[in-house]
């Protein structure tokens, strides 16, 4: 180890330099006598291991490594390391389930095999020729793993890379996920609450239409599934609607929301084509004049799958995207770096991102401004549908800005509006390559863009949603397993006889305890969200963001999408074009989307500031940015030592804990006062969990500065930054510290 002293004259940089690579390190000759195992879960089963493993770790200077053991169970890919660390124990925001060394099945994206430095694809876990000496796996949360197995016995090599390859590349059956082996004990805090609302009971759904208002009918026929497969157990359409086996599943309008005025939201599946055309003309006419005549308001209506990328275009363009993120070493992250711009448009996804954003604030122009119902349909109206329908209620209504009010709006269009999870992340690795496509993470990019441009509007912090992001891939919950409500209640009832512990049971994402505990939960509420509007006459400013290189592409025009079909009034028009054997192009505005949309945004503008109120993006520029925290948290050269995001946080949080500290001195002043003073109490908490700010990474919570530590530059005080003499340009960062793990 290599120690750097902090005082006193500078240290002399060591002359030595070593060319020995860490295959070529020789093992001692007594290896460890005591086996380390991993500490399972309740269900979990070790399948395999192996012993030495080198582990590489990716470093600022060289490529380095740490020895221990790899093992394969029905839940994870884990390294265990010969090496004391002290880290994990350290950790603030630590998962109950899964470390920083373990790799759930499902997170596996792709494994690399490495042989004399030629690196080839696995598709499966049968290897032609000979085993490969280096193993590198990428993860869907972008880790990047690299173990070398040359120094383990060439049988355990073997053993343990067909066991990683065939449990994480082949295809398998949903009873093998581990979920439902997992028998951990249901968390007595959501026994004993659930404030999330699960939208699977009539209860759910009648709470939710007098919250709206709203006079549309609760269907309660396909509670068995008779109406149709595809179609959620409980559901709301608009009453005027009866008839509802003629239908055959496909067509019928779904309420999603009802705006003050009376004018609502729906969406829909295509109707089924193969009906005669006096039946179709039939439908169709029933199917605007329920949506017209329930709110005696106009219909505009908007086929997504012509004005939005396919979800086939979406799973092309963010394969292209998250490669500038799956970085092995710096070198790497170096090369790519050169062409960081030009990388980042050729991908399209955040041009994706924007079409998406706006076409939502083309769907709220129409309820806010114009006062019409709003018809959004698709091939099966469970995907780009529950994209634009969910970021359009986000920016209507606040209730869907809250922590609970996101999840029950996620649970409603999302897990009970039959969204093809099981599908769509491609949980069980099928071969049909047609119906991947990450939708939902689509989604979550767009609810943080939100995020990031109106803080103070949402209860939930970043975090959270990098948190939402990782879980879909930990097989351990019901919200993200399944296709449909069909599918989700006929697979439990035909596995649960199987079972011997009784029936089968999978706790929800929304149970955040069994993965975190209540400290690391503080770290989803943000705490600048504004939970009373405050500032009622201070009208807004206009967005100017902050010009951000590495975050986002540079100022241009925004783009058009090349597809039309902006909304339509002309019903007649839409039953012409459906009448075709299969749906295409709906007539356009003759008004340019963007225009309309532009002299929205802007008279949206000049109105007071309520973050408790209608609330739009700017789609402008760099306005439309990276998602720095999940794309960007482990890649070392990135990431800012004692800045960033985290170390703004944190000194906003030191100010308003400050704030409460003098509204405390004067609640005890004027008891009267007592009553009307906040309080927050997670902020302290979070302040003790975060400690100084300069020395956090600008990739907290998830990694830390493991090799160094350095004396900070920005001061980590009020105090303080007002006594400091010297100017903060003439000091410099100084290492103290630096280890090496090999």
């Amino acid at each position: 180890m290599l120690s750097l002293g902090s005082g006193g004259a500078k240290s002399t940089k060591p002359s030595f330099v070593s060319y020995v690579t860490p295959e070529e390190i020789k093992l001692e000759k007594d290896p460890p006598k005591k086996k380390k195992h991993p500490d399972l879960l309740p269900g979990e089963v070790e399948f395999c291991s192996a012993n030495p493993i080198l582990k590489y770790t990716q470093d600022d200077l060289s490529q380095r490594g740490v020895f221990g053991t790899l093992f394969c169970t029905n839940f994870r890919v884990t390294f265990i390391s010969d090496e004391t660390s002290q880290e994990e124990t350290a950790k603030t925001f630590k998962n109950k389930l899964y470390g920083e060394n373990d790799i759930p099945l499902m997170c596996v994206d792709h494994i690399y095999g490495v042989n004399d430095e030629k690196r080839k694809l696995l598709t499966g876990a049968f290897v032609k020729n000979k085993y490969p000496s280096k193993m590198i796996i990428h993860c869907k949360d972008l880790r990047v793993f690299q173990f070398c197995l040359t120094f383990t016995k060439e049988e355990d090599a073997k053993k343990i890379f067909q066991g990683i390859a065939h449990h994480c590349l082949e295809e398998k059956s949903l009873k093998c996920v581990f979920a439902f082996s997992y028998m951990g004990t249901p968390s007595p805090e959501m026994q004993r609450k659930q404030e999330t609302i699960m939208f699977d009971s009539p209860e759910d759904w009648t709470q939710e239409m007098k919250r709206m208002k709203t006079n549309c009918r609760l269907v309660t026929e396909n509670e068995n599934f008779e109406l149709s497969q595809r179609l959620p157990k409980y559901f709301v359409i608009p009453s005027a609607l009866l008839d509802l086996l003629s239908y055959q599943g496909k067509g019928l309008p779904i309420w999603c929301w009802s705006h003050h005025s009376g004018c609502a939201l729906f969406k829909a599946s295509f109707p089924s084509v193969t009906q005669e055309d006096g039946d179709f003309q039939k439908h169709l006419d029933t199917m605007i004049n329920a949506v017209a005549h329930n709110y005696l308001y106009s219909v505009k209506t908007e086929d997504l799958s012509e004005s939005l990328p396919t979800i086939q275009d979406i799973q092309q363009s963010y394969n292209k995207f998250k490669q500038f993120f799956l970085i092995e070493n710096s070198t790497e992250f170096w090369l790519s770096d050169v062409k960081w711009f030009s990388s980042l448009e050729s991908s399209g996804w955040l041009d994706i991102i924007r079409q998406c954003l706006q076409k939502a604030v083309e769907v709220v122009e129409c309820l806010e401004k114009d006062n019409t119902n709003v018809l959004i349909t698709e091939e099966e109206g469970t995907d780009l549908c529950c994209v634009i329908s969910s970021l359009a209620q986000i920016m209507l209504d606040p209730y869907y800005r809250t922590l609970m009010g996101f999840q029950s709006l996620v649970q409603k269009e999302w897990v009970a509006g039959c969204h093809a999870f099981l599908d769509r992340c491609n949980h069980l690795h099928q071969k049909d390559k047609e119906c991947h496509s990450p939708v939902f993470l689509l989604f979550l990019e767009c609810v943080w863009q939100l995020v990031q441009q109106h803080s103070p509007a949402f209860q939930f912090s970043e975090t959270y949603l990098t948190v939402l992001s990782d879980s879909v891939h930990v097989p351990i919950f019901s919200t993200f397993l399944f296709n449909s409500a069909h599918h989700k209640e006929s697979f439990l009832k035909a596995e649960s006889p199987l079972a011997q512990s009784g029936p089968l049971s999978c706790p929800t994402v929304w149970d955040w305890s069994v993965q975190f505990d209540s400290k690391a939960q503080n770290f989803f509420f943000n705490p600048l969200y504004s939970e009373k509007v405050k500032l009622e006459k201070v009208l807004r400013r206009p967005h100017k963001p902050k010009h951000q290189r590495q975050l986002s592409l540079p100022s241009t025009a925004f783009k058009t999408p090349s597809k039309k079909g902006f909304f339509k009034d002309e019903t007649d028009s839409l039953k012409k074009m459906l009448r075709v054997k299969r749906i295409s192009r709906w007539m356009g505005s003759p008004d340019s989307p963007a225009a309309t949309s532009r002299e929205f945004y802007e008279s949206w503008q000049q109105r007071p500031l309520d973050y408790h109120s209608l609330l739009l993006p700017c789609l402008d520029g760099p306005s439309v940015r990276v998602w720095m925290q999940r794309y960007l948290r482990w890649i070392p050269e990135v990431h800012i030592l004692g800045g960033g995001s985290v170390a703004i946080m944190t000194k906003v949080m030191e100010l308003l804990s400050q704030v409460q500290d003098l509204k405390r001195a004067l609640e005890q002043r004027d008891s009267s006062q007592a009553a009307k003073i906040e309080h927050r109490p997670f902020i302290q908490q979070r302040l003790l969990s975060f400690g100084s700010s300069g020395r956090l990474s600008s990739s907290f919570p998830f990694a830390h500065n493991r090799n160094r530590s350095f004396k900070p530059i920005i001061p980590t005080g009020l105090m303080q930054s007002l006594m400091v003499a010297d100017s903060l340009a003439s000091q410099e960062d100084e290492a103290t510290s630096f280890e090496s793990l090999v």
